[in-house]
């Protein structure tokens, strides 16, 4: 089986549970280096599926939260190449990884590289916010030799014939963006977000992820009616920039 189909059969799982996916999303490194395996070990208790970002100089697509704790991570020494050799000692857990990362330091790792490191630690796709569908070839070319995916992001603004191309490229999941913006907002997800959810999930082969905007119970459990997982970002990053226990909060908002 493809590392990229691991992604879909453990959406698929959560669902025949009669349950939404459950993606929680962590900076890789914060808020404590030292601490990066013991916080993964404890998420992929509750989650299904964890997106790992990639701490980046200038994450555009990212609100304050999110910029914070990148800039901290690298601050401490975090990057690509640490993340894979704390990977490698962890050993390959059972929830499949996902990588949120800028195209620079994927380019700077070098994609073949990057492709093999990433499916030796049990990483199965990647998510580049910056990188438009009309440039991802080489990439992606690069991941599928490995069996890997690239996960393509839609929007509410996506046009129709844009939105299939994109679901019929993206492997593992698509990530439908929930609203126009950054992440972190606390303005509730847009009242419009049942019948673009359900546009996308008639469009997509593979399982539908939304993110951005989802903080709390009320918003997973919206999400859940028309798409089959629900990305936590900011609001996970914050209970650990707090202290709190992540996998609390992870069953909160109902993991598994």
């Amino acid at each position: 089986m493809p590392a990229h189909e691991r992604l879909t059969a453990a959406i698929v799982t959560a669902n025949d549970d009669n349950r939404p996916a459950l993606v929680p999303f962590i900076t890789a490194g914060y808020p404590e280096p030292g601490e990066f395996i013991n916080t993964l070990r404890a998420i992929a208790e509750v989650g299904d599926v964890i997106e790992l970002g990639i701490p980046f100089s200038d994450p555009m697509a990212d609100g304050m939260t999110i910029q914070r704790s990148s800039y901290v991570a690298l601050q401490e020494g975090v990057s690509l190449e640490w993340i894979f050799g704390e990977l490698e000692m962890a050993g390959v857990l059972g929830t499949p990884l996902v990588m949120m990362s800028y195209l620079n330091p994927l380019l700077a790792f070098g994609y073949e590289r990057l492709a093999e490191r990433a499916r030796a630690t049990g990483v199965c796709a990647f998510i580049v916010p910056d990188l438009p569908y009309e440039e991802c070839e080489e990439l992606r070319q690069a991941l599928e030799k490995e069996g890997l995916g690239l996960i393509q992001l839609v929007t509410p603004a996506t046009p129709r014939e844009r939105l299939k191309m994109l679901c019929d490229a993206s492997r593992g999941f698509v990530y439908a963006v929930t609203i126009t913006g950054i992440t972190g907002g606390d303005a509730g997800l847009p009242d419009d977000l049942a019948d673009y959810l359900d546009d996308v999930a008639s469009v997509a082969e593979i399982p539908v992820c939304a993110g951005f905007g989802i903080r709390g119970p009320d918003d997973v459990a919206n999400v859940a009616r028309h798409a089959a997982g629900a990305i936590v970002g900011s609001a996970l990053v914050e209970v650990l920039e707090e202290g709190r226990d992540p996998k609390a909060f992870l069953r909160t908002l109902g993991g598994k």
